[in-house]
């Protein structure tokens, strides 16, 4: 009931992702804005994270992946029956809108639910899931292109998907409710009473109940007001990974073109790459958990820099696709290693009583970094070249984990 229903949903959407400018071109539409039109899915999730806030802190984590799910499928119709480009462009932004509001929804529910001492994992397998679901997508659209010989069949399992998920966060058994219901409860068998801070490997002192909050709510742009500092710092550092694992899925196949590569030389080194990083996510979750965070993000951003770096003076080199393959893979664990950061350290800086309208502005700021990378990726290509722009990225990698080296809370135990 915790990861089900976020599979399916990741399931179908990694289905119809990669045939968005396909179904564009079908309608007329040329290459850039056959761009455009797949890009409206990180601006429905980018514009969609603070009402998604909202939402949960009004209404409920259950409610809001319902409402979510049910909104997708119009969407969903829309991409089936677009008449014309502004149709299709509005059904995938009102997609990408509907997977803010879910994937805040979840987050959320671990945030306040999930004892400390176990966080970073069962946020890392939730993001492991998200992995999974847009690695097997396009698998799965595959084959139903063999069936059908038509891209509407992909859409098509979208939708199943997405009725799948609403009925079994609607019917199943609500985690919310079983809970409340051991809120006065113990701690679970075989864990400590109390709980590790964000920096691990010291006790906080705070008592593991999973009792679900009853304060009063803020709303939301009171408590993005109340946490600007902590938003400013950590959250423009998170940013920073979001930006370089954005720029991970554009740069490789374009520098690949760009040294002569055939498409399946290209598709190959990404996807054994994409399977580097997919086996790697449950890794992230037990360093952070047993060790601390930072032992996560800074090895994840200095590899990911230093690999961008490297990769961005072997392009006119007599092997550069040896280079390519290998600074790939570089990049890919420091990816892999990556895996649920951003949603732990949004969780361990959240207000306890109310996350979810923090956890909209968080989302926000890193989706942010992650949505102007293809932007400046581009902007720096067309003024300069390919290698400075993959240089580009690897200094925000490396000023990323800086900052994050700066700002990741400790736990002091001289200092409670």
């Amino acid at each position: 009931m915790i990861y089900g229903p976020t599979v399916l949903f990741a399931f179908g959407e990694g289905a119809v992702l990669p045939l968005l400018p396909v179904m564009a071109a079908r309608l007329g539409a040329d290459i850039a804005v056959a761009g455009l039109v797949a890009s409206a899915l990180v601006v429905g999730q980018l514009v969609g994270n603070i009402p998604a806030g909202w939402a949960v802190a009004r209404f409920g984590e259950r409610a809001t992946m319902a409402a979510a799910g049910v909104v997708a499928l119009a969407g969903v119709a829309g991409l089936l029956w677009a008449p014309n480009i502004g149709v299709l462009a509005a059904s995938v932004l009102i997609v990408g809108f509907c997977a803010a509001a879910f994937g805040l929804a979840r987050h959320s529910f671990m945030a306040t639910r999930v004892p400390l001492v176990f966080r970073a994992r069962a946020l890392s397998l939730l993001g492991g899931t998200f992995r999974l679901g847009l690695f097997a997508g396009p698998f799965a659209a595959a084959a139903l292109l063999l069936l059908f010989d038509d891209e509407r069949a992909a859409v098509w399992f979208f939708g199943v998907c997405l009725i799948g998920c609403v009925l079994l966060v609607l019917l199943g058994p609500d985690p919310e409710a079983q809970l409340a219901a051991r809120s006065t409860a113990t701690p679970p068998a075989g864990h400590s009473r109390y709980s590790r801070h964000a920096d691990g490997g010291e006790d906080s002192g705070e008592p593991v109940t999973g009792s679900i909050p009853t304060q009063s709510r803020a709303g939301v742009f009171r408590t993005m007001w109340a946490h600007r500092d902590v938003l400013a710092r950590l959250g423009l550092a998170a940013a920073s990974v979001s930006a370089v694992r954005s720029a991970r899925q554009l740069v490789l196949p374009l520098w690949g073109v760009s040294i002569g590569l055939d498409a399946a030389t290209i598709a190959l080194v990404v996807g054994i790459s994409g399977a580097i990083d997919f086996a790697l996510f449950y890794a992230s979750g037990q360093v952070m958990d047993r060790f601390g965070r930072l032992w996560a993000a800074l090895p994840a951003m200095t590899l990911m820099g230093l690999g961008f770096l490297a990769l961005s003076a072997t392009h006119d080199l007599a092997d550069a696709d040896v280079w390519f393959a290998v600074f790939a893979m570089v990049v890919s664990v420091g990816n892999g290693l990556s895996s649920g950061i951003l949603l732990t350290l949004g969780a361990d800086t959240a207000p306890p009583a109310n996350p979810a309208p923090y956890l909209g502005s968080w989302r926000t700021l890193t989706d942010a970094g992650g949505a102007a990378t293809p932007l400046l990726v581009s902007g720096v290509t067309a003024v300069w070249s390919i290698s400075g722009a993959v240089a580009l990225v690897g200094v925000i990698g490396l000023v990323g984990a800086v900052a994050l080296t700066r700002f990741i809370p400790r736990f002091s135990p001289r200092r409670g």
